[in-house]
């Protein structure tokens, strides 16, 4: 294999292939990248046994072939070089890659691309296509409510599936790690209707989410009932599922909170945040008092003293004394869209919703805290 791309092209490829690859590794040809250089390109492929990314890149190709390299090895290397820099990649026998760009010259140790794995074997039953900036948006105002609670592995992700809504199909995405649950919907494209349920890992929604951080592309999506492949401008990845029953999340959604709140969600947030600095660490719980369009929020804290600030509010509903974990308000409020934040309220023990407006595509359970 002898091979000559640009640094930045390279750069950009092994940002999005190398998170892939685990640190540490009881396999060693996980650790490495396998490069591929034929009519299309350098194509690049990482994997860690449950994701799978591919991706193709233009380069200058003399002699087609491949190989498998250390994957952070090649990153660091490729990172520390000048900027418009060229890079060479010769394979000098069995076990050694060159790397040669101006007067910088690296050996790197090299295994077999026969050991490399594949993980993409097997049928894709449902396939679709949406804007990057839509998946994006389901992904950036779910993933804060993942569970990082490893015995209820179910919850470890984002449960992606379709659903009728008034008559009409939407696409939604829902997470929950028990305190919390987020909610979003889109239009549902073509093809999704009918798809499995599936609960995408924390893992791959991450990388997802980076794939997608331009969000002007267009991207495709396939489906089985164990793995799914998100295409996008040349990358190619492809992810296990989470073999798990999601829970009934429509249970947790209260319907019948008749206590209405609108606040400004920029002072909200910003004075939730100013209270809670004497709040523990561990607890984290706001008291929110609301009476006569004022809301009056305080923490108590036996070791460092106490705070309130108040704020107007529009409320008429009976006076409600309720407390949450500060930092679970703070990462809903950073996730509306609007100026203002819908807070739907029953009692000091029911779960409250939070959206930026009635019928809002996004919807935000919350459970409070004794305070």
């Amino acid at each position: 294999m002898k091979v000559t791309v640009e640094r930045s092209t390279l750069l950009k490829s092994l940002g999005h292939v190398h998170r892939v690859v685990e640190r540490r590794n009881t396999i060693p040809i996980l650790s490495n990248l396998l490069l591929g250089a034929g009519d299309a390109g350098l194509r690049l492929k990482a994997t860690d046994l449950d994701i799978e990314v591919v991706e193709t890149i233009p380069a200058d190709v003399a002699e087609p072939g491949a190989t498998t390299v250390p994957a952070h090895t090649l990153y660091d290397i490729v990172r520390k070089l000048p900027d418009g820099a060229q890079i060479s990649l010769e394979t000098t026998g069995d076990t050694g890659l060159t790397l040669r760009s101006g007067r910088s010259r690296f050996q790197l140790q090299t295994l077999p691309e026969s050991d490399f794995p594949d993980i993409t074997a097997g049928e894709m039953a449902h396939r679709f296509v949406l804007p990057a900036g839509e998946l994006k948006r389901l992904i950036d105002k779910t993933q804060f409510a993942i569970s990082t609670e490893e015995t209820r592995y179910y919850l470890n992700g984002i449960y992606l599936h379709t659903v009728d809504v008034d008559g009409r199909p939407v696409l939604r995405a829902v997470a929950t790690d028990g305190h919390r649950l987020a909610r979003v919907d889109t239009a549902a494209p073509q093809g999704s209707v009918g798809m499995p349920g599936v609960i995408v890992p924390r893992k791959a929604v991450a990388e997802i989410q980076k794939l997608l951080e331009d969000g002007e592309s267009e991207v495709a999506v396939e489906l089985s009932a164990s793995k799914i492949r998100v295409a996008t401008a040349g990358v190619v990845l492809t992810s296990k599922l989470i073999d798990g029953t999601f829970p009934d999340y429509q249970r947790v959604i209260p319907s019948g909170n008749d206590k209405r709140l609108t606040v400004d969600k920029g002072d909200f947030a910003a004075s939730v945040d100013r209270v809670s600095t004497i709040s523990s660490e561990r607890g984290r719980a706001v008291k929110l008092s609301m009476a006569d369009r004022r809301m009056t929020l305080s923490v108590t804290n036996p070791d460092s003293g106490s705070a309130t600030e108040e704020i107007e509010v529009d409320y008429e509903a009976s006076p409600l004394d309720i407390g949450f974990n500060a930092r679970y308000l703070m990462d809903i409020a950073a996730q509306l869209d609007g100026d203002t934040a819908l807070l739907k309220l029953a009692d000091p023990g029911s779960p409250t919703v939070i959206q930026d407006r009635e019928g809002a595509s996004a919807l935000y359970v919350l459970m409070p805290m004794r305070v």
